[in-house]
């Protein structure tokens, strides 16, 4: 941490809080709308599809804009919200909500191929020993996904973690409250001197993706020796 300021350090500590709540918050969803993808049988569907992939294609800033307009305090939403208690504009869980938003498109491609994978006919066993939908998800579906469900986790919050364009469209750089990890780089980058804080910013990102990586391919390798019944 040799080089950084004290407001780089509250950056990189406020971006592994708003990516480990974003990831919490965005994984159960995506498990949910991974599978609606991989085994719903409905017209809409392909609305579905198009709505997850769309933070994807839109432009970040866009996005930052659009919940700008419906979560700012002014926001379509942002006004009710804010009578019980709930502010997002300007505040670090606004910063989660639009990272989790960025990430939700990567956090279901990879669940939904894993659901995809998995024999139909393990389900219809079930289905003919008297599991219910439920006991079927929980018991088989989510067990044999789990590879999925570790990369979907992993690539979330390293996706939340480099989230820059919408978070600072909606909630801004505020040291100490919205100041996120790639907008202290940004930061750094753009003033004279500061090199090589830009530099140390850049090594700490580095290394929470690559230790972000480490833990998700060990979680996979457990969940596929579990899956297939090895000893772990």
């Amino acid at each position: 941490m040799s080089g950084l300021t004290p407001d780089d350090v509250a950056a990189v500590l406020l971006s592994l809080k708003v990516a480990a709540a974003a990831t919490l918050v965005a994984l159960p969803i995506a498990v949910l709308v991974a599978l609606v993808q991989a085994r719903g049988r409905f017209a809409a569907r392909v609305l579905l599809d198009g709505a997850v992939t769309l933070p994807l294609v839109l432009p970040p800033v866009a996005t930052g804009y659009v919940l700008l307009l419906l979560f700012g305090k002014r926001g379509a939403l942002g006004v009710w919200l804010e009578k019980v208690g709930i502010v997002f504009a300007f505040d670090w869980t606004g910063a989660a909500l639009a990272a989790g938003i960025m990430a939700f498109p990567l956090m279901v491609r990879p669940i939904r191929l894993a659901i995809e994978a998995i024999d139909r006919e393990v389900d219809e066993v079930a289905l003919t020993l008297g599991a219910g939908r439920l006991v079927r998800f929980f018991r088989v579906t989510l067990p044999l996904a789990l590879p999925g469900v570790a990369a979907g986790a992993v690539l979330g919050f390293a996706k939340a973690l480099g989230e820059f364009g919408a978070t600072i469209t909606f909630v801004a750089a505020i040291p100490g409250e919205t100041l996120t990890l790639p907008a202290a780089i940004y930061a750094a980058t753009q003033s004279p001197g500061a090199e090589a804080r830009a530099a140390a910013l850049c090594m700490v990102a580095a290394v929470i993706a690559v230790g972000a990586v480490l833990v998700s391919d060990a979680v996979g390798r457990w969940a596929g020796r579990a899956a297939r019944g090895e000893r772990i």
